[in-house]
């Protein structure tokens, strides 16, 4: 699961990055060491959602055939952290803004790219996954 998370998240992050003030004018390396820093933290907050998913599933195969709630529940704590860690680096540490490009999206404030990125990525990153397991956990136990 890791690997297709980071695989999706890198990408996502090259492909937001006019969406923050600053990403374009940086040099090359520069953006490259900030979206794979980025893509690190996705990866977190992806196995962070997956694992907690896991323990109120009782199983860490719960994605092969995921129930809605299980779902809910891993996209919920993905968004809750995005939305958490974007209000604290942008309106608190300010290490990062949003550029004029940033819709975003009440209360907070949060980037609508952020907010889209787990909406979309976290939901390929189990259906790739679960296309790779080994044939004995495909029933979503064990």
């Amino acid at each position: 699961m890791a690997v297709f998370s980071f695989l999706l998240h890198f990408v996502w992050e090259y492909l937001q990055a006019p969406t923050y003030a600053g990403m374009i004018e940086l040099n090359h390396w520069d953006g490259i060491k900030l979206c794979t820093s980025a893509t690190f933290g996705d990866v977190g907050f992806a196995l962070t959602a997956f694992w907690a998913t896991s323990a109120a599933a009782r199983t860490r195969y719960w994605f092969v055939k995921p129930a809605a709630w299980q779902m809910l529940l891993y996209i919920a704590i993905g968004i809750g952290l995005t939305m958490g860690f974007e209000y604290y680096y942008t309106n608190i540490s300010l290490r990062w803004t949003y550029s004029d490009l940033m819709p975003r999206v009440p209360p907070f404030g949060t980037g609508l790219s952020p907010l889209l990125q787990w909406l979309i990525i976290p939901p390929l990153v189990l259906w790739f996954t679960g296309r790779h397991i080994a044939p004995e956990h495909r029933d979503g136990h064990t």
